[in-house]
């Protein structure tokens, strides 16, 4: 049995690093195009073209388009070809993260990611998420190298919304049990190979990592504060979760997330909502006992993740609309094949029911999470 696992060439954390960017970006190349989200363009590009400018480095900015879709992809590596750059940074959240990645490895770039949120575990990967111009999910791109850098600036996270460090959890909270039930499976992982034992002690780390230090890390990002609970969070959300879904697998609850971007009503809602109500269908499906869902359960409403179909948008969701998207997630090539046993159809619009039920049953409710109680559109 061939195991493996992979990495990415640095993981650098810590609150204002963005102030260092160019020292690490330095042994990459003299150049770079800065891909960065227009929303985050004001804080991101001054420090960060500072730092170039005190090594002597050049650097041009660029707006992302706003989803990572193949034309964004080829607009990017087109754009750095032409420039002679040899960097991509791609600044802002998972999209545009993950348009980077695949606009460098296009364009045969070194790659530096400086994420401006803690919202998935994109950052770390080799592995980017294609979209339709619609916003529906099209297809994973996988790449032959991780980024070359990542670069954590804690302070930065600690400023966004909390919604995005909470959405971050929520992505993070699949990691350990599609890499366990990858494991139980015996799938491949991203990496090509089997689970290695540091790609599935990484992913339990994350999510006791999680139970222990989500709460004050949402108390943190609250007061737009950097806390011992906040960085253990971001490394959670980020490394251990970006390592664990490559190194141990991915199963049902990313398949539910990409059969959940079928539905225009999930749109606005973020990646990390999404594959959260997933995880909770997972375990639905893998008839895990009532200690373990009110674990998940009660961690998800202190938060503030949403657990029910309501809270993604779907309150008022027909039959068929669910089915629609159940037969998306358990289209051939989907990861939700890699559970133990056979998903169809049927089973997966049945958990998805059953878990919104328990959901709502949850005492308290599960949209506890006062501070993020008010979701506007992503």
């Amino acid at each position: 049995m061939i195991r493996a696992a992979i990495f990415p060439g640095r993981y650098v954390q810590g609150r204002d690093s963005i102030q260092w960017i160019a020292d690490f970006a330095e042994p990459l190349g003299k150049s770079a195009l800065l891909l960065v989200d227009r929303n985050v363009r004001h804080f991101v590009e001054p420090p960060v073209k500072a730092s170039f400018q005190s090594k002597g480095m050049s650097i041009e900015a660029t707006d992302f388009g706003g989803e990572c879709t193949w034309q964004e992809i080829h607009r990017a590596a087109d754009m750095a070809s032409a420039g002679g750059f040899q960097i991509i940074i791609g600044a802002g959240g998972g999209k545009t993260i993950d348009t980077a990645k695949a606009a460098a490895n296009e364009a045969g770039c070194r790659v530096l990611i400086l994420p401006t949120t803690a919202s998935t575990d994109a950052p770390t990967s080799a592995l980017s998420v294609v979209y339709t111009e619609q916003g529906e999910f099209q297809e994973y791109k996988f790449l032959p190298r991780n980024p070359d850098v990542v670069l954590m600036d804690t302070q930065i996270v600690a400023n966004a919304p909390a919604r995005f460090l909470v959405a971050g959890m929520g992505d993070a909270l699949a990691t350990w049990f599609e890499a366990d039930a990858a494991a139980r499976s015996g799938a491949e992982n991203m990496a090509g190979g089997h689970p290695t034992a540091a790609g599935l002690a990484l992913a339990r780390l994350c999510y006791q990592t999680l139970l222990e230090y989500g709460p004050g890390a949402v108390l943190a990002v609250t007061e737009n504060v950097v806390t011992p609970a906040l960085e253990k969070i971001v490394e959670a959300n980020t490394l251990l979760s970006g390592l664990g879904f490559e190194s141990g697998g991915l199963a049902a609850a990313h398949s539910i997330h990409n059969g959940l971007t079928e539905l225009e009503a999930a749109h606005r809602y973020l990646h990390g909502e999404k594959v959260a109500f997933g995880t909770l269908t997972q375990l639905i499906l893998e008839n895990r006992d009532a200690e373990e869902l009110d674990a998940v359960l009660g961690f998800m409403a202190t938060v503030g993740l949403p657990g029910t179909l309501e809270g993604i948008g779907l309150r008022d969701v027909s039959h068929d609309d669910l089915r629609r998207a159940a037969e998306a997630a358990t289209k051939d090539g989907e990861t939700i094949h890699n559970e133990p046993f056979p998903v169809s159809v049927e089973h997966v619009v049945d958990a998805m029911i059953a878990a919104d039920a328990l959901a709502r049953s949850f005492p308290g409710g599960i949209s506890i999470g006062q501070v993020i109680s008010e979701r506007p559109a992503a």
